[in-house]
Protein backbone atom coordinates (compact mmCIF):
# COMPACT_ATOMS: atom_id res chain seq x y z
CA UNK A 1 0.00 0.00 0.00
CA UNK A 2 1.41 3.40 -1.05
CA UNK A 3 1.67 6.48 1.57
CA UNK A 4 -1.30 8.13 -1.28
CA UNK A 5 -3.48 4.84 -1.22
CA UNK A 6 -3.36 4.99 3.15
CA UNK A 7 -4.04 8.76 3.32
CA UNK A 8 -7.03 8.18 1.16
CA UNK A 9 -8.27 5.45 3.44
CA UNK A 10 -7.59 7.28 6.83
CA UNK A 11 -11.20 7.79 8.96
CA UNK A 12 -13.31 10.98 7.31
CA UNK A 13 -13.50 12.89 10.42
CA UNK A 14 -9.94 12.32 11.47
CA UNK A 15 -9.22 13.89 7.95
CA UNK A 16 -11.63 16.79 8.96
CA UNK A 17 -9.77 17.74 11.89
CA UNK A 18 -6.56 17.75 10.78
CA UNK A 19 -7.71 19.91 7.41
CA UNK A 20 -9.86 22.52 10.17
CA UNK A 21 -6.33 22.63 12.59
CA UNK A 22 -4.44 23.50 9.42
CA UNK A 23 -7.29 26.41 8.66
CA UNK A 24 -7.08 27.53 12.38
CA UNK A 25 -3.38 27.16 12.65
CA UNK A 26 -1.76 31.07 12.83
CA UNK A 27 1.12 33.15 13.55
CA UNK A 28 -0.04 36.58 14.86
CA UNK A 29 2.48 39.29 15.26
CA UNK A 30 2.37 42.64 16.96
CA UNK A 31 4.52 45.27 18.56
CA UNK A 32 4.51 47.36 22.27
CA UNK A 33 4.74 50.53 20.05
CA UNK A 34 4.79 51.65 16.37
CA UNK A 35 6.95 54.84 16.41
CA UNK A 36 10.17 54.68 18.83
CA UNK A 37 13.88 56.62 19.08
CA UNK A 38 17.20 55.70 17.47
CA UNK A 39 18.76 53.21 20.07
CA UNK A 40 15.86 52.15 21.77
CA UNK A 41 14.67 48.47 22.01
CA UNK A 42 10.96 47.89 20.75
CA UNK A 43 9.11 44.31 21.99
CA UNK A 44 8.17 41.99 18.96
CA UNK A 45 5.70 39.05 20.04
CA UNK A 46 4.69 36.20 17.98
CA UNK A 47 1.51 34.38 19.49
CA UNK A 48 0.29 30.85 17.90
CA UNK A 49 -2.44 29.08 19.46
CA UNK A 50 -1.17 25.46 17.03
CA UNK A 51 -0.54 23.33 19.52
CA UNK A 52 1.14 20.40 17.06
CA UNK A 53 3.98 23.13 15.95
CA UNK A 54 7.25 22.72 18.35
CA UNK A 55 10.47 24.74 18.76
CA UNK A 56 10.63 28.53 17.96
CA UNK A 57 9.99 31.02 15.15
CA UNK A 58 12.90 31.27 12.63
CA UNK A 59 14.29 34.82 13.40
CA UNK A 60 17.34 34.85 10.63
CA UNK A 61 15.25 36.95 8.40
CA UNK A 62 15.41 40.10 11.54
CA UNK A 63 19.55 40.03 11.12
CA UNK A 64 19.95 42.54 8.37
CA UNK A 65 17.97 45.52 9.57
CA UNK A 66 17.47 44.31 13.86
CA UNK A 67 19.58 43.38 16.64
CA UNK A 68 17.72 40.78 18.81
CA UNK A 69 18.36 41.17 22.34
CA UNK A 70 16.76 38.84 24.06
CA UNK A 71 14.11 36.18 23.48
CA UNK A 72 11.48 34.49 26.45
CA UNK A 73 8.56 32.22 25.39
CA UNK A 74 5.44 32.39 27.72
CA UNK A 75 2.75 29.37 27.29
CA UNK A 76 -0.93 29.48 28.62
CA UNK A 77 -4.01 27.23 28.82
CA UNK A 78 -7.35 28.94 28.91
CA UNK A 79 -10.45 27.24 28.98
CA UNK A 80 -13.66 28.53 27.73
CA UNK A 81 -17.49 26.49 27.46
CA UNK A 82 -15.28 23.69 28.46
CA UNK A 83 -13.20 23.74 25.59
CA UNK A 84 -9.44 24.21 26.46
CA UNK A 85 -7.35 26.42 23.84
CA UNK A 86 -3.38 26.23 24.60
CA UNK A 87 -1.54 30.00 23.13
CA UNK A 88 2.08 30.44 22.86
CA UNK A 89 3.83 33.54 22.66
CA UNK A 90 7.50 34.77 21.99
CA UNK A 91 8.40 37.78 23.39
CA UNK A 92 11.52 39.30 20.89
CA UNK A 93 13.13 42.21 22.35
CA UNK A 94 14.50 43.93 19.04
CA UNK A 95 16.87 47.71 18.27
CA UNK A 96 17.02 48.71 15.15
CA UNK A 97 19.95 48.93 13.34
CA UNK A 98 18.27 51.75 10.82
CA UNK A 99 16.20 54.71 11.23
CA UNK A 100 13.32 56.14 9.37
CA UNK A 101 10.99 53.26 8.08
CA UNK A 102 11.40 50.06 8.99
CA UNK A 103 9.79 46.50 8.13
CA UNK A 104 9.78 43.77 10.23
CA UNK A 105 9.69 40.98 8.48
CA UNK A 106 7.73 38.02 8.22
CA UNK A 107 8.64 35.29 10.05
CA UNK A 108 8.11 31.38 10.06
CA UNK A 109 6.92 29.08 12.33
CA UNK A 110 6.53 25.49 10.68
CA UNK A 111 4.10 25.73 7.89
CA UNK A 112 2.72 29.30 8.98
CA UNK A 113 4.30 32.51 8.95
CA UNK A 114 3.55 35.76 10.55
CA UNK A 115 2.33 39.26 8.86
CA UNK A 116 5.41 41.86 8.24
CA UNK A 117 4.99 45.29 10.55
CA UNK A 118 6.04 48.63 9.34
CA UNK A 119 7.36 50.45 12.59
CA UNK A 120 8.86 54.26 12.12
CA UNK A 121 12.49 54.86 13.99
CA UNK A 122 13.10 58.49 14.87
CA UNK A 123 17.01 59.88 14.79
CA UNK A 124 17.15 60.90 18.60
CA UNK A 125 18.21 64.43 19.48
CA UNK A 126 21.99 64.39 20.79
CA UNK A 127 21.19 66.93 23.45
CA UNK A 128 18.34 66.28 24.12
CA UNK A 129 19.19 64.34 27.36
CA UNK A 130 21.72 66.96 29.16
CA UNK A 131 23.18 64.50 31.96
CA UNK A 132 23.87 61.23 30.05
CA UNK A 133 26.45 60.07 31.67
CA UNK A 134 24.28 59.71 34.95
CA UNK A 135 23.37 56.41 36.32
CA UNK A 136 19.88 57.46 36.95
CA UNK A 137 18.35 60.84 35.20
CA UNK A 138 14.47 61.25 33.75
CA UNK A 139 13.28 63.31 30.67
CA UNK A 140 10.25 65.41 30.05
CA UNK A 141 8.73 66.50 26.51
CA UNK A 142 5.97 67.76 24.97
CA UNK A 143 4.60 66.93 21.75
CA UNK A 144 3.92 70.78 21.63
CA UNK A 145 4.68 73.89 22.86
CA UNK A 146 1.18 75.51 22.37
CA UNK A 147 -2.16 74.25 22.37
CA UNK A 148 -5.80 75.47 22.52
CA UNK A 149 -7.19 76.28 26.21
CA UNK A 150 -8.93 72.44 26.93
CA UNK A 151 -7.24 71.29 23.76
CA UNK A 152 -4.95 67.91 24.45
CA UNK A 153 -1.12 68.23 24.91
CA UNK A 154 1.07 64.59 26.11
CA UNK A 155 3.81 64.74 28.33
CA UNK A 156 5.91 61.98 28.29
CA UNK A 157 8.16 61.07 31.12
CA UNK A 158 11.15 58.86 30.36
CA UNK A 159 13.58 57.57 33.53
CA UNK A 160 17.15 56.51 32.29
CA UNK A 161 18.98 54.02 34.61
CA UNK A 162 22.17 51.88 33.48
CA UNK A 163 22.32 50.39 36.77
CA UNK A 164 19.42 48.20 38.61
CA UNK A 165 17.21 49.65 40.92
CA UNK A 166 14.83 48.53 43.49
CA UNK A 167 11.35 47.98 43.27
CA UNK A 168 10.43 50.87 45.82
CA UNK A 169 11.99 53.36 43.58
CA UNK A 170 9.13 55.20 42.84
CA UNK A 171 7.79 58.48 41.10
CA UNK A 172 4.80 61.05 42.51
CA UNK A 173 1.44 61.30 40.53
CA UNK A 174 1.49 64.23 37.89
CA UNK A 175 0.06 66.72 39.55
CA UNK A 176 -0.16 70.59 37.43
CA UNK A 177 -2.70 73.27 38.54
CA UNK A 178 -5.46 74.61 36.20
CA UNK A 179 -5.45 70.88 34.27
CA UNK A 180 -6.96 68.39 34.20
CA UNK A 181 -4.65 65.24 33.87
CA UNK A 182 -5.30 62.00 32.11
CA UNK A 183 -2.87 59.13 32.20
CA UNK A 184 -2.49 57.57 28.68
CA UNK A 185 -2.17 53.48 29.18
CA UNK A 186 0.55 51.58 31.88
CA UNK A 187 3.89 52.77 32.00
CA UNK A 188 6.62 51.06 29.06
CA UNK A 189 9.66 49.63 29.91
CA UNK A 190 12.63 48.66 26.79
CA UNK A 191 16.31 49.79 26.12
CA UNK A 192 18.29 52.59 25.19
CA UNK A 193 21.88 52.70 23.40
CA UNK A 194 23.35 56.28 25.10
CA UNK A 195 27.17 56.79 24.20
CA UNK A 196 27.57 52.68 24.11
CA UNK A 197 25.67 52.24 27.21
CA UNK A 198 22.69 50.16 27.66
CA UNK A 199 19.93 51.81 29.51
CA UNK A 200 16.95 50.95 30.92
CA UNK A 201 13.69 53.38 30.50
CA UNK A 202 10.50 53.42 32.32
CA UNK A 203 8.03 55.42 29.90
CA UNK A 204 5.03 57.09 30.96
CA UNK A 205 2.47 59.38 28.98
CA UNK A 206 -0.17 61.75 30.00
CA UNK A 207 -2.55 64.09 28.11
CA UNK A 208 -2.93 67.33 29.60
CA UNK A 209 -6.08 69.87 28.95
CA UNK A 210 -5.36 73.20 29.83
CA UNK A 211 -8.54 75.09 31.82
CA UNK A 212 -7.30 78.58 31.48
CA UNK A 213 -5.69 80.49 28.80
CA UNK A 214 -2.21 82.19 29.29
CA UNK A 215 1.05 80.20 30.57
CA UNK A 216 0.91 76.71 32.20
CA UNK A 217 4.20 75.53 33.64
CA UNK A 218 4.57 71.91 34.07
CA UNK A 219 6.67 71.57 37.37
CA UNK A 220 9.66 69.66 37.34
CA UNK A 221 8.67 65.56 38.48
CA UNK A 222 11.35 63.88 40.71
CA UNK A 223 12.28 60.10 40.72
CA UNK A 224 13.45 58.74 44.27
CA UNK A 225 15.57 55.78 43.58
CA UNK A 226 17.22 52.82 45.36
CA UNK A 227 20.11 51.94 43.16
CA UNK A 228 22.07 48.26 43.46
CA UNK A 229 25.03 47.92 42.71
CA UNK A 230 26.29 43.54 42.15
CA UNK A 231 30.01 44.67 42.13
CA UNK A 232 32.34 46.89 44.92
CA UNK A 233 33.53 49.63 43.12
CA UNK A 234 37.19 49.95 42.97
CA UNK A 235 38.18 52.90 41.75
CA UNK A 236 36.59 55.71 44.29
CA UNK A 237 36.52 58.50 41.10
CA UNK A 238 33.93 56.36 39.52
CA UNK A 239 30.63 58.11 39.00
CA UNK A 240 28.82 54.32 39.66
CA UNK A 241 26.93 54.68 43.18
CA UNK A 242 27.32 52.51 45.91
CA UNK A 243 25.15 49.50 47.03
CA UNK A 244 21.59 50.23 48.15
CA UNK A 245 22.49 54.33 47.24
CA UNK A 246 19.30 56.35 47.45
CA UNK A 247 19.04 58.60 44.27
CA UNK A 248 16.64 61.62 43.85
CA UNK A 249 16.67 62.93 40.50
CA UNK A 250 14.42 65.53 38.76
CA UNK A 251 13.68 66.94 35.51
CA UNK A 252 13.66 70.42 33.69
CA UNK A 253 10.49 72.69 34.75
CA UNK A 254 8.19 73.14 31.12
CA UNK A 255 6.16 75.90 29.87
CA UNK A 256 3.33 75.30 27.40
CA UNK A 257 1.37 78.49 25.74
CA UNK A 258 -2.15 77.94 25.72
CA UNK A 259 -4.26 79.76 23.49
CA UNK A 260 -7.85 81.32 24.04
CA UNK A 261 -11.26 80.15 22.56
CA UNK A 262 -10.88 81.72 18.78
CA UNK A 263 -13.37 84.19 18.48
CA UNK A 264 -14.45 83.14 15.35
CA UNK A 265 -15.92 80.00 17.17
CA UNK A 266 -20.00 80.21 17.46
CA UNK A 267 -20.31 81.69 21.32
CA UNK A 268 -23.90 79.34 21.86
CA UNK A 269 -21.93 75.92 21.17
CA UNK A 270 -19.68 73.86 23.12
CA UNK A 271 -16.16 73.63 22.51
CA UNK A 272 -14.64 71.18 20.80
CA UNK A 273 -10.99 71.46 19.87
CA UNK A 274 -9.59 68.15 18.45
CA UNK A 275 -7.17 66.56 15.63
CA UNK A 276 -10.08 64.97 14.18
CA UNK A 277 -13.72 64.37 14.75
CA UNK A 278 -16.11 61.29 13.12
CA UNK A 279 -19.90 60.96 13.22
CA UNK A 280 -21.65 58.20 12.49
CA UNK A 281 -25.42 56.48 12.90
CA UNK A 282 -26.95 52.93 13.01
CA UNK A 283 -29.83 51.51 12.82
CA UNK A 284 -31.32 48.16 14.60
CA UNK A 285 -33.56 46.80 13.14
CA UNK A 286 -32.72 48.47 9.57
CA UNK A 287 -35.54 51.14 8.96
CA UNK A 288 -36.34 49.75 5.34
CA UNK A 289 -39.62 48.08 6.01
CA UNK A 290 -40.89 49.45 9.02
CA UNK A 291 -44.93 49.74 9.98
CA UNK A 292 -46.68 51.72 12.52
CA UNK A 293 -46.16 51.07 15.83
CA UNK A 294 -42.67 49.37 15.09
CA UNK A 295 -39.78 50.07 17.40
CA UNK A 296 -36.33 50.98 16.24
CA UNK A 297 -33.39 51.74 17.83
CA UNK A 298 -31.07 54.52 16.21
CA UNK A 299 -27.38 55.26 17.52
CA UNK A 300 -25.59 58.32 16.94
CA UNK A 301 -21.75 57.70 18.06
CA UNK A 302 -19.02 60.58 18.12
CA UNK A 303 -15.54 59.84 17.95
CA UNK A 304 -12.87 62.80 18.70
CA UNK A 305 -9.44 62.09 18.57
CA UNK A 306 -7.45 64.30 21.49
CA UNK A 307 -10.64 64.56 23.34
CA UNK A 308 -12.02 62.46 26.39
CA UNK A 309 -15.27 61.18 26.58
CA UNK A 310 -16.24 63.52 28.98
CA UNK A 311 -15.86 66.47 27.07
CA UNK A 312 -18.30 65.69 24.03
CA UNK A 313 -21.64 66.71 24.46
CA UNK A 314 -25.10 65.04 23.62
CA UNK A 315 -26.07 64.79 20.33
CA UNK A 316 -29.29 66.12 19.16
CA UNK A 317 -32.57 64.26 19.96
CA UNK A 318 -34.27 63.18 16.59
CA UNK A 319 -37.29 65.50 16.77
CA UNK A 320 -40.10 64.65 13.74
CA UNK A 321 -43.84 64.66 13.62
CA UNK A 322 -45.71 61.08 13.95
CA UNK A 323 -42.36 59.69 15.71
CA UNK A 324 -42.56 59.35 19.29
CA UNK A 325 -39.18 58.69 20.85
CA UNK A 326 -37.49 57.50 24.16
CA UNK A 327 -33.72 58.11 25.20
CA UNK A 328 -31.69 55.64 26.37
CA UNK A 329 -28.80 56.38 29.08
CA UNK A 330 -25.34 57.62 26.80
CA UNK A 331 -22.66 55.01 26.45
CA UNK A 332 -18.91 56.25 27.22
CA UNK A 333 -15.48 54.86 26.15
CA UNK A 334 -12.01 56.28 26.15
CA UNK A 335 -9.11 54.58 24.17
CA UNK A 336 -5.27 55.72 24.22
CA UNK A 337 -3.68 55.63 20.79
CA UNK A 338 -0.12 56.58 19.81
CA UNK A 339 -1.40 60.61 19.20
CA UNK A 340 -2.69 60.97 22.43
CA UNK A 341 -6.63 59.93 23.78
CA UNK A 342 -9.78 59.12 21.51
CA UNK A 343 -12.94 59.50 23.33
CA UNK A 344 -16.38 58.52 22.11
CA UNK A 345 -20.04 58.90 23.27
CA UNK A 346 -22.94 56.83 21.53
CA UNK A 347 -26.62 58.26 22.01
CA UNK A 348 -29.08 55.45 21.88
CA UNK A 349 -33.11 56.31 21.62
CA UNK A 350 -36.01 54.24 20.53
CA UNK A 351 -38.05 55.51 17.80
CA UNK A 352 -41.53 54.73 17.03
CA UNK A 353 -43.80 55.48 14.37
CA UNK A 354 -47.22 56.54 15.38
CA UNK A 355 -48.32 57.61 12.06
CA UNK A 356 -47.67 56.04 8.29
CA UNK A 357 -46.78 57.93 5.00
CA UNK A 358 -43.19 59.72 4.81
CA UNK A 359 -41.50 61.02 8.11
CA UNK A 360 -38.54 63.36 7.58
CA UNK A 361 -35.38 63.22 9.76
CA UNK A 362 -33.46 66.03 10.34
CA UNK A 363 -29.91 66.39 9.57
CA UNK A 364 -27.34 65.88 12.66
CA UNK A 365 -24.73 68.49 12.75
CA UNK A 366 -21.81 68.90 15.01
CA UNK A 367 -19.44 72.29 15.11
CA UNK A 368 -15.60 71.54 15.72
CA UNK A 369 -12.43 73.09 16.09
CA UNK A 370 -9.61 71.62 14.00
CA UNK A 371 -6.42 71.66 15.72
CA UNK A 372 -4.48 70.34 13.63
CA UNK A 373 -5.04 72.27 10.69
CA UNK A 374 -6.54 75.14 12.63
CA UNK A 375 -9.57 76.23 11.30
CA UNK A 376 -13.65 75.40 12.18
CA UNK A 377 -15.17 72.57 10.82
CA UNK A 378 -18.80 71.24 10.48
CA UNK A 379 -19.23 67.05 10.51
CA UNK A 380 -23.08 66.17 9.58
CA UNK A 381 -25.01 63.50 8.70
CA UNK A 382 -27.88 64.23 5.40
CA UNK A 383 -31.29 63.78 6.65
CA UNK A 384 -33.55 61.35 5.99
CA UNK A 385 -36.85 59.99 4.90
CA UNK A 386 -38.28 57.41 7.05
CA UNK A 387 -41.25 55.60 4.81
CA UNK A 388 -43.67 54.04 7.66
CA UNK A 389 -46.42 51.68 6.43
CA UNK A 390 -49.29 51.09 7.54
CA UNK A 391 -50.11 48.38 10.78
CA UNK A 392 -53.34 46.53 10.64
CA UNK A 393 -53.21 45.38 13.85
CA UNK A 394 -52.97 48.10 15.42
CA UNK A 395 -55.46 50.45 13.24
CA UNK A 396 -53.66 53.42 14.37
CA UNK A 397 -53.09 54.66 10.62
CA UNK A 398 -53.38 58.13 9.11
CA UNK A 399 -53.43 58.95 5.98
CA UNK A 400 -50.38 60.33 4.64
CA UNK A 401 -49.81 63.86 3.71
CA UNK A 402 -52.84 64.74 5.66
CA UNK A 403 -52.33 67.80 7.93
CA UNK A 404 -54.38 68.92 10.99
CA UNK A 405 -54.23 72.63 10.56
CA UNK A 406 -53.83 74.51 7.33
CA UNK A 407 -53.93 77.55 8.09
CA UNK A 408 -52.95 78.75 4.30
CA UNK A 409 -55.39 76.80 2.71
CA UNK A 410 -58.58 78.80 2.86
CA UNK A 411 -60.23 77.53 -0.56
CA UNK A 412 -59.56 74.23 0.58
CA UNK A 413 -61.02 74.47 3.76
CA UNK A 414 -64.26 76.24 2.93
CA UNK A 415 -64.69 73.37 0.01
CA UNK A 416 -64.25 70.69 2.87
CA UNK A 417 -66.93 72.40 5.32
CA UNK A 418 -69.36 72.39 2.40
CA UNK A 419 -68.71 68.68 1.50
CA UNK A 420 -69.02 68.00 4.84
CA UNK A 421 -72.33 69.83 5.00
CA UNK A 422 -73.90 67.88 2.24
CA UNK A 423 -72.49 64.97 3.58
CA UNK A 424 -74.21 65.38 6.91
CA UNK A 425 -77.35 66.66 5.23
CA UNK A 426 -77.43 63.36 3.12
CA UNK A 427 -76.40 61.26 6.55
CA UNK A 428 -79.74 62.42 8.64
CA UNK A 429 -81.92 61.99 6.23
CA UNK A 430 -80.82 59.14 5.96
CA UNK A 431 -80.74 58.21 8.87
CA UNK A 432 -84.43 59.44 9.50
CA UNK A 433 -85.78 57.45 6.92
CA UNK A 434 -84.03 54.33 8.75
CA UNK A 435 -85.71 55.23 11.87
CA UNK A 436 -89.18 55.56 10.18
CA UNK A 437 -89.08 52.12 8.07
CA UNK A 438 -87.88 50.78 11.63
CA UNK A 439 -91.30 51.68 13.77
CA UNK A 440 -93.32 49.08 11.40
CA UNK A 441 -90.68 46.23 11.16
CA UNK A 442 -91.05 43.73 14.35
CA UNK A 443 -88.09 43.70 16.88
CA UNK A 444 -85.09 40.92 16.21
CA UNK A 445 -82.73 39.45 17.71
CA UNK A 446 -78.92 41.25 17.74
CA UNK A 447 -76.44 39.02 15.74
CA UNK A 448 -74.15 36.94 18.28
CA UNK A 449 -71.01 38.68 18.54
CA UNK A 450 -68.38 36.71 16.49
CA UNK A 451 -65.04 37.95 18.60
CA UNK A 452 -64.68 38.48 22.55
CA UNK A 453 -67.18 40.53 24.19
CA UNK A 454 -67.02 44.10 25.04
CA UNK A 455 -67.02 43.01 28.71
CA UNK A 456 -64.36 40.15 28.56
CA UNK A 457 -61.95 42.74 26.65
CA UNK A 458 -62.57 45.07 29.14
CA UNK A 459 -61.93 42.74 32.27
CA UNK A 460 -58.76 41.37 30.43
CA UNK A 461 -57.42 45.39 30.04
CA UNK A 462 -58.09 45.98 33.90
CA UNK A 463 -56.20 42.23 35.04
CA UNK A 464 -53.66 43.46 32.90
CA UNK A 465 -53.20 47.15 34.10
CA UNK A 466 -53.35 45.63 38.11
CA UNK A 467 -50.78 43.06 37.22
CA UNK A 468 -48.25 45.85 35.78
CA UNK A 469 -48.02 43.57 32.86
CA UNK A 470 -47.10 46.39 29.67
CA UNK A 471 -46.84 44.11 27.01
CA UNK A 472 -50.43 41.89 28.36
CA UNK A 473 -51.91 45.58 28.10
CA UNK A 474 -51.20 46.27 24.92
CA UNK A 475 -52.77 43.06 23.69
CA UNK A 476 -55.65 43.98 25.42
CA UNK A 477 -55.53 47.45 24.21
CA UNK A 478 -55.48 46.85 20.86
CA UNK A 479 -58.46 44.00 20.97
CA UNK A 480 -60.34 46.81 23.26
CA UNK A 481 -59.43 49.87 20.58
CA UNK A 482 -60.74 47.34 17.70
CA UNK A 483 -64.18 47.46 19.00
CA UNK A 484 -64.38 51.28 19.16
CA UNK A 485 -65.79 53.30 16.56
CA UNK A 486 -62.46 56.15 16.20
CA UNK A 487 -58.67 54.53 16.53
CA UNK A 488 -56.69 54.53 19.40
CA UNK A 489 -54.64 57.22 18.14
CA UNK A 490 -57.73 59.38 17.59
CA UNK A 491 -58.71 59.18 20.97
CA UNK A 492 -55.41 60.06 22.50
CA UNK A 493 -55.56 63.13 20.35
CA UNK A 494 -58.69 63.92 22.50
CA UNK A 495 -57.61 62.91 25.69
CA UNK A 496 -54.61 64.02 27.65
CA UNK A 497 -54.53 61.38 30.31
CA UNK A 498 -55.03 58.81 28.05
CA UNK A 499 -51.87 60.23 26.05
CA UNK A 500 -49.59 60.67 28.64
CA UNK A 501 -50.59 56.93 29.59
CA UNK A 502 -49.66 55.63 26.59
CA UNK A 503 -46.57 57.45 26.50
CA UNK A 504 -45.88 55.51 29.47
CA UNK A 505 -46.95 52.20 28.45
CA UNK A 506 -44.69 52.52 25.23
CA UNK A 507 -41.37 53.82 27.18
CA UNK A 508 -41.76 50.70 28.83
CA UNK A 509 -42.40 48.33 25.58
CA UNK A 510 -39.79 50.04 23.61
CA UNK A 511 -37.09 51.86 25.77
CA UNK A 512 -33.64 49.91 26.29
CA UNK A 513 -32.75 50.71 29.81
CA UNK A 514 -36.33 48.26 30.48
CA UNK A 515 -38.51 50.87 32.61
CA UNK A 516 -40.63 49.64 35.73
CA UNK A 517 -44.00 50.08 34.30
CA UNK A 518 -46.86 51.08 37.08
CA UNK A 519 -50.29 49.88 34.97
CA UNK A 520 -52.68 52.05 37.14
CA UNK A 521 -52.28 55.13 35.38
CA UNK A 522 -53.85 53.71 32.19
CA UNK A 523 -56.65 52.39 33.78
CA UNK A 524 -57.39 55.96 35.84
CA UNK A 525 -57.15 56.88 31.93
CA UNK A 526 -59.22 54.98 30.57
CA UNK A 527 -62.13 55.98 32.87
CA UNK A 528 -61.42 60.02 31.63
CA UNK A 529 -62.93 58.80 28.51
CA UNK A 530 -66.78 59.65 28.19
CA UNK A 531 -69.28 56.73 28.85
CA UNK A 532 -70.44 56.92 25.16
CA UNK A 533 -66.75 55.87 24.03
CA UNK A 534 -66.24 53.38 26.96
CA UNK A 535 -67.54 49.75 27.74
CA UNK A 536 -68.74 48.80 31.06
CA UNK A 537 -66.49 47.94 33.95
CA UNK A 538 -66.99 44.27 34.48
CA UNK A 539 -66.18 44.63 38.14
CA UNK A 540 -69.46 46.87 39.01
CA UNK A 541 -67.06 49.35 40.81
CA UNK A 542 -65.51 51.33 38.33
CA UNK A 543 -68.07 53.32 37.52
CA UNK A 544 -67.46 53.08 33.55
CA UNK A 545 -71.22 53.04 32.41
CA UNK A 546 -72.32 50.08 28.93
CA UNK A 547 -71.35 51.41 25.73
CA UNK A 548 -74.24 50.02 24.18
CA UNK A 549 -77.19 50.46 26.54
CA UNK A 550 -80.39 48.80 26.46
Amino acid sequence: MTRFTAFTLAPLPALLLCVMQTQAAELVASVDRARLNSGETIELTLESNDVTQFGKPDLTPLEPMFEVRGTRQVNQLNTLNGDNQATTRWIITLLPLQNGTVVIPALKLGDVQSQPITVQVIESDPQANPDKQAPVFIDASLDQTSVYVQAQAILTLRIYHSVSLYDDSSLPPLQIPDARIEQLGESRTYEKDINGIRHGVIEMRYAIYPQHSGELIIPAQIFNAALVDAQPVQDASAQAPKSGKLMRVSSGQLLLTVKAKPVTYPADLPWLPARSLTLSESWNPEPEHVQVGDSLTRSLTVKAEGLGSSQLPPLPGTEASGLRRYPDQPVLGNQNSERGLVGSREDREALVPSRSGAIELPSVEVVWWNTFEDHLEHTSLPARTLQVAANPSLLVDTPAGTSALDSGASNETLWRWKLSSLILACTTLLGFGLWWRARSQPAIQRAAQTGPSPRTVLDDLKRACQANDPHATRQALNAWARQQPETLADMAARFVPLSDALDGLNGALYSETGQHWQGEDLWRAMRTIPMAERIQDPVGDSGLPPLYPK
